[in-house]
């Protein structure tokens, strides 16, 4: 198949050879096609934009990639109703083929059941496509994220490329730090926004496929093999569906712009469906900014919750992501929150109960992953004295765990087994990795131990899919995996060697993506583990490496 019938997605009926895809001539396709449809938007030439779409939508490179992205992510082995997933390279190739617009027609969804994140004992109902329809959703989503990025509101920080939560927070902190900042907030909370969204709104609305996004939409779902229509809403499940309900949420920033002064002090900050605003009084948010959010929500079939709907003092607080955004005697302070803190300590307790008898090593490798993402999530706020309270209630678990499993032994016997001195550090749990050849030693991540770092917030008007800011996002990415790779000083140096790229398909390599460390020369031709032997790849190209018996070039250092 030739570039240029690669780019305009010329059909062919020879069968794809998934490992001989050439993924960076792929990527740069889309990536191509998705920059000009940003620069025809700005131009206002919507009818450029919609004939870019489509070229997408149908291109090879676009149908290859959006199968690759849902064979890749954490839903990759989660059938829908027909049971079908997309394991091996043949059948992924075969998908590729099977993603055709002409008689397409959208299944129903698989409707399950997963612990609520707040209350694990509640839970809360998921609808998940078929692959088959998550990929067709993840090829629009290719041509309608680009849009949907370019007129996003400035402060909206979920399921956005580039942005996190920690965002978020930091713009709070932008608002409400300062002395003559906005004393009074909004924390507004919409009654099942995913599940009540209008679907003529997003019909008249969404700048995409009608015929295939009113399949989506109207799909329904199989719940104990019994169907249920849907009328309002859209599949949280769903490739698609977060770039929907944003597309959805977007433009209440630019109305309370229109609507009130700057010595109002009304502040949007947006998560996915959770935000606050803040205001210069209590009159001013119940009376006219609590209103105008209602008109805006009604129109796209949404509410908000009155129970959970409140407005706040900033003396007084509020939670918002897992933090607590408080002033005390004038100086704003953004910790954990308590309910979040105990909500991870239930975690930890319940893991460490339910392993009474494996061995010390293998419990401290389903713990430490645990605790580093929690403190990590945390680590940019007032956090140092709420990380030492969860290591000691973490210490205190584990010291029970030890005493029950030996209850004839004496205490000092249980102590010397389970706990050790480590340089300047005393009681820490330690065991070996479960290896019957090489058995490592590995101890217990310390919560108290984690550096607190300020974060520092993306730019509101940085758009990834513009060149312009691409440099931009490339060193905020950099400097991510240096923080998140700082445990690890062999695989930081290869990541950084690399310049954060993947050898093979040239693409970053970051948290999402993963990677897979390759040998330049196999061990069992005699390779070693040296950095000078060692490459990252993507998993996905580590694969087509051994299948295609592919080389790999070890990159030039910088500055040569």
């Amino acid at each position: 198949m030739t570039a240029g019938k690669v780019l305009t997605g010329a059909s062919s009926h020879r069968p794809v050879e998934w490992h001989a895809i050439n993924w960076k001539q792929v990527h740069g396709n889309v990536r191509r096609l998705q920059v000009r449809m940003v620069k025809a938007m700005r131009a206002g030439r919507w009818g450029k934009v919609k004939a870019l779409q489509r070229l997408l939508t149908h291109s090879f490179s676009g149908k290859a990639v959006a199968v690759k992205r849902v064979t890749e992510n954490h839903g990759q082995r989660t059938a829908g109703v027909d049971g079908v997933i997309w394991e091996t390279p043949q059948k992924k190739g075969q998908a590729v083929q099977s993603l055709r617009q002409h008689g397409y027609r959208a299944q129903a969804l698989r409707r399950v059941y997963i612990p609520k994140g707040s209350d694990p004992t509640r839970k809360r109902g998921l609808n998940i496509p078929t692959m088959h329809d998550r990929a067709m959703q993840s090829l629009y989503k290719l041509a309608l994220d680009p849009i949907a990025e370019t007129r996003a509101d400035p402060n909206s920080y979920g399921f956005r490329e580039g942005r996190s939560t920690a965002d978020a927070i930091e713009q709070c902190f932008t608002v409400l730090s300062r002395k003559g900042a906005a004393q009074w907030i909004l924390d507004a909370d919409i009654q099942a926004c995913f599940d009540e969204i209008s679907h003529d709104w997003l019909l008249t609305h969404v700048p995409t496929d009608q015929a295939i996004l009113h399949q989506w939409l109207k799909a329904g779902y199989l719940d104990q093999y019994a169907y249920h229509q849907t009328q309002t809403g859209t599949a949280q499940g769903g490739t698609i569906s977060p770039v929907l309900a944003n597309y959805t949420l977007d433009g209440l920033e630019k109305r309370l712009k229109e609507r009130f002064a700057k010595n109002a002090k009304v502040h949007l900050c947006r998560y996915a469906d959770d935000f606050i605003i803040t205001g210069l009084s209590k009159e001013l948010l119940e009376n006219e900014v609590q209103p105008l959010v209602v008109q805006f929500l009604q129109r796209r079939g949404l509410t908000l919750s009155m129970a959970k709907t409140k407005i706040v003092h900033i003396n007084d607080g509020f939670d918002f992501l897992g933090h607590n955004i408080r002033k005390y005697k004038g100086k704003l302070l953004i910790k954990p929150a308590q309910k979040n803190v105990q909500t991870f300590l239930t975690k930890v307790r319940r893991l460490i109960k339910a392993n009474p008898q494996v061995p010390a090593g293998c419990l401290i490798m389903q713990l430490n992953p645990l605790i580093r993402g929690w403190v990590t999530y945390h680590r940019h706020g007032v956090s140092k004295a709420t990380f030492s309270k969860v290591a000691h209630e973490i210490h205190q678990a584990l010291w029970r765990w030890a005493k029950r499993r030996h209850p004839r032994k004496s205490l000092s016997w249980v102590k010397n087994k389970y706990f050790q001195t480590r340089g300047q550090r005393q009681w820490v749990f330690c065991g070996f990795k479960p290896d019957p050849t090489n058995p490592q030693p590995i101890q217990l991540f310390s919560a108290a131990k984690m550096p607190i770092k300020r974060h520092i917030k993306v730019k509101g008007l940085a758009n990834p899919y513009e060149p312009q800011w691409e440099a931009y996002f490339e060193r905020r990415l950099d400097l991510q995996m240096k923080n998140d790779l700082n445990g690890n000083r062999k695989l930081l140096h290869l990541w950084q060697s690399q310049v954060g790229r993947c050898p093979l398909c040239a693409q970053k390599i970051t948290r999402q993506t993963g990677w897979q460390t390759h040998h330049l020369r196999w061990r069992m031709n005699g390779g070693d583990d040296t950095s000078q032997n060692l490459v990252i790849l993507h998993p996905n190209c580590h694969r087509q490496v051994h299948n295609r018996s592919l080389s790999v070039a070890k990159p030039r250092p910088l500055g040569r």
